[in-house]
Order: C-alpha cells, then structure tokens, then sequence
C-alpha cells in the first residue's frame, strides 16, 4: 500500500491593516523555529520597535529548544525518557504548559491530548511515512494515551508519568504558546502594534488603536476563502484536514487523530477559533476539528470570548459560526 503526505500549509492568511495608515508599507522581521517561519510585522511608523521584534523571535528560538521533541536535547525529550521512571522537576516554562494542556484537556472531553503521541506514531504521521495500523496497534497505541496519566505538583514542578511509554507532544498547542510568549516580550518593550504569525495557521495581533489587521481564512481543501476577520487585538488558529494525510486504496486518512477513538477525525474539513490566547487558539482548533460543532457549541457556551468557524467536510454545507470574540468582526463570505 502506497501513501502519500501533504504539505502543511492549509490556511490562507492575507494580512493588510484595513483602516491603517495611508502609506500601506510593512516591515516583516522572520526567523525559521518549530519548522516553520515566525514572523513579526510592523507598519512603517513602528520601525523603532525592530529590537523588540528581534527579541520576540529570540523567544521563539528559546522555546523551540525546550518543547521540541525532535531534539533529544530538549527539555521536552528529556522528560519523555525519565518521567515514567522518576519524578522530573520541569522548567518554568514547559511546567505552566503542561497545566494548561490538561486544563484544555479537560475542558473539551478530551477532544485535545498532548499525549497522543503513541497514536501519531502508530499511523506514520509522526514521521510523515503515514500508513494504515491494525485495530491491535490502535489499541495498544491508545494504552499509552492519556492526559490522565500525567501527574503534575505545582508546588515543586514535579512531572511523574503514570504509563512507560507515554509521551508528550506540544504539535497543536507549541506555535500558539510561543506567540503568545513573543507577545509578551513585546508588550514588556512596549511595542503597541504588530502582527504575529506562526507558519500559516496561528496568528496574534497586538494593538488594534482603533484599526484591525485583515485574516482571510481559507481551508485548503475548500474552493475559495470562506470568512474574513477583522482583527483588533487576539489570537486565531486553525486545524484542517487538509494539512497531512494519507490516501491509500482510494481512501483518505487524516493526520488529526482523535485521542478518544485512537483514529483520525472526519466530518470537519477545517475549524477556526479566535480568542484572547495563541495557544488556546491553536489547541481548540484541534479540538474543534475532532469533536465538531456539537463540542464547540458546548466550550463556548461555557467560555465566553470564544469564536469557532467550522467548515463541513461535505459539499454545499455553510460554515458554522459559534460563539463571540468581541475583538473581531467576522464577515462570511460563502
């Protein structure tokens, strides 16, 4: 059986300032972490803001050799080969992440899992070699699965894994962090604008004064753009179905695997969702994918400034809208 993979940009962000200035000049500051490219993007009239801007991407490099797993000198790594064994004190950073992980955990039936590593690796997708496992590959995969299994104590940053072989991957919450990270390195510079982007699916702007920057979303599975967001000051992330997968036999498996199942997601071609921060944008995105309209009406209506667009694997479906981010005017354009 033959598979093949995708690229990874799925979504199409145009960045513009709709009410900016007249001159309509940008300066775009970009470095190369977690695979993909960080930017910052000032207007003209910021330009003394590059050294913060430097400094927000000098984060960005930081955290990518803390949360990495694909460097067996990270922080990351190195708790994922001792913490089934014995208990490992996690630095500041990677400790709050993890809390937060199992709060999203919890707080989308988990639906998000940073622990769904056992299951990436059993369909391929870890490695981008995807391939269809056996049901008793999945459920071994699914045994070593759990955010359950993680033990954390605040009081000593103490991180313990209740299973050999259980292992964490930031992948769907990482980018977003790391945002909303270099958007904290700016605000303590006083930078009072700029846009953020992480690759092509996480954003964060920083200042709107009464303007908005302009994010055109579109899945790339879908046949155009199919909302645009004006965007005072927030976050947007996004999952898609499109962004990995393999086809074989005629059929087409995802690379988002619902944790819960131990098999790739369907029924939602992308999900949007626009909040206050990065990472919960990028982490419930994913967990929008998977559990659908029927998860994302549930969360926003337990957590107000929550805004999901949800765009149906079939075709002739609108896009859902769910929920309300006050920071952000949507206009649909299917």
């Amino acid at each position: 059986m033959a598979g093949t993979l995708t690229r990874r940009n799925f979504l199409s962000f145009d960045f513009g300032d709709r009410h900016g200035p007249g001159s309509n000049h940008w300066i775009r500051v970009h470095r190369i972490a977690m695979a993909c490219r960080f930017e910052v993007m000032l207007s003209e009239e910021d330009a003394g803001d590059l050294t913060a801007a430097r400094a927000a991407l000098d984060e960005a490099d930081n955290l990518e050799s803390l949360l990495t797993i694909f460097r067996e000198s990270s922080d990351t790594s190195d708790l994922n080969r001792r913490a089934a064994r014995e208990d490992v004190v996690a630095a500041p950073a990677l400790f709050s992440l993890l809390v937060r992980s199992g709060e999203l955990h919890v707080a989308t039936e988990g639906a998000f899992d940073v622990t769904s590593t056992a299951l990436s690796r059993c369909w391929g997708f870890l490695r981008r070699e995807g391939r269809v496992p056996t049901d008793a590959e999945i459920e071994a995969a699914r045994a070593l699965v759990g955010m359950e299994h993680v033990h954390l104590d605040p009081q000593t940053r103490r991180v313990r894994f209740a299973r050999e072989g259980l292992e964490v991957n930031f992948g769907a919450i990482g980018k977003g962090y790391a945002l909303d990270c270099m958007a904290t390195v700016l605000r303590r510079h006083a930078t009072r604008r700029a846009l953020l982007s992480a690759g092509r699916s996480s954003v964060l702007g920083l200042g709107g004064r009464g303007r908005c920057w302009s994010v055109d979303i579109r899945p790339v599975l879908a046949s155009r753009k199919v909302a645009r967001l004006c965007l005072q000051e927030g976050a947007v992330g996004t999952s898609g179905a499109g962004e990995q997968f393999v086809e074989i036999e005629g059929r087409r498996y995802g690379h988002v695997i619902d944790p819960r199942s131990g098999r790739p997601a369907g029924g939602v071609l992308g999900a949007t969702v626009v909040t206050s921060s990065a990472a919960d944008a990028d982490a419930l995105s994913t967990a929008f994918l998977i559990g659908g309209a029927d998860l994302a009406e549930r969360y926003c209506r337990t957590h107000p400034g929550t805004l999901a667009i949800l765009v149906a694997d079939s075709p002739g479906h609108p896009a859902t809208v769910i929920g309300h981010y006050s920071r952000a005017t949507l206009e649909m354009l299917t």
